[in-house]
């Protein structure tokens, strides 16, 4: 019989996520079907967002070469019933204070770094570029991880080192570019060009560097449709930038930089929202949703 949720002892909930501990070196990574934007989480939910984050997970981490935190199928024995799906059991890390993004594209806050000092985090760029563009060389454009409700920030790579040591550091830039590169280069195989992308990484008991987390998610990717990139303008989204559009846009009446919480999503957001992640997964990982863990879509 699968344990009960209450079972474990619970740790922590994210925006999307809920963390409990199994055992001294095991953790159940939950993803819930809550949606963030803005540093928001929105009153309404996306039916099967968390199964969709976790299939993707599974996916991607049975594809890249860089170490991963899974420690277990995703129908392992100890995940209770009712998440079965969208939980994972992984081993417990010592997590790097650091948000590891890399870009291939200039957009979201790059392109606002950038058009403010013609760098993101510090790494200068030619003038010129405009929303869209493809950067010669992704680049790793680092983040503070932020309080819940707080915003993460850019940061040089130079802060990392203070953060953390000039050794880590620069494993955490090669590791980011040559995941980053590995993913986004299959994605582009079916069809999707994968923007930017963020990734947590944590360190294990042998001090091997461990991709943790999720990865390459439409909850931390961008996602663009290959047929239809055009530079110069806000591309088609596989991703949550979609709900970001909905909300910055005339028929949402939501003032981004007011006080007011985002507003509820319509129906129609929703339903697209949902379906625009599983065609994501789909497209990526060849693989049909209806048979992912956890019931049909």
């Amino acid at each position: 019989m699968r344990p009960a949720l209450s079972d474990y002892q619970h740790l922590a909930s994210g925006k999307v996520r809920e963390l409990y501990r199994i055992d001294d070196g095991h953790l159940l990574f939950v993803a819930s079907d809550r949606i963030s934007a803005y540093d928001y989480v929105l009153d309404s939910l996306i039916p099967d967002k968390g199964r969709v984050l976790t299939a993707m997970s599974v996916f991607y981490f049975g594809l890249l070469d860089a170490p991963n935190h899974l420690a277990g199928p995703p129908d392992d024995e100890r995940i209770p019933e009712d998440v079965l799906g969208r939980a994972l059991v992984v081993k417990q890390l010592q997590m790097l204070p650091v948000e590891a993004v890399a870009r291939g594209y200039l957009t979201g806050s790059g392109l606002i770094d950038y058009q403010r000092t013609g760098a993101v985090c510090g790494i200068p760029l030619p003038a010129g570029l405009v929303e869209a563009s493809k950067f010669d060389e992704p680049l790793f454009t680092p983040a503070t991880k932020a309080d819940f409700g707080e915003h993460d920030v850019n940061i040089t790579f130079d802060d990392v080192v203070d953060l953390i040591g000039a050794d880590r550091a620069a494993r955490l830039r090669d590791l980011t570019l040559a995941t980053y590169i590995q993913g986004a280069d299959h994605a582009l195989t079916k069809g999707i060009i994968v923007a930017d992308t963020k990734f947590e990484f944590g360190v294990d008991s042998r001090g091997e560097f461990t991709l943790a987390d999720e990865v390459f998610t439409p909850d931390s990717s961008r996602y663009w449709p290959a047929d239809d990139y055009v530079v110069g303008q806000v591309q088609n989204s596989f991703d949550k930038q979609f709900v970001r559009n909905w909300l910055t846009s005339p028929e949402s009446g939501w003032d981004r930089h007011g006080d007011q919480p985002p507003p509820p999503l319509p129906t129609e957001i929703v339903d697209a929202t949902r379906a625009r992640y599983i065609e994501a997964y789909e497209r990526i990982s060849g693989l049909k949703f209806d048979d992912w863990i956890g019931g049909t879509a």
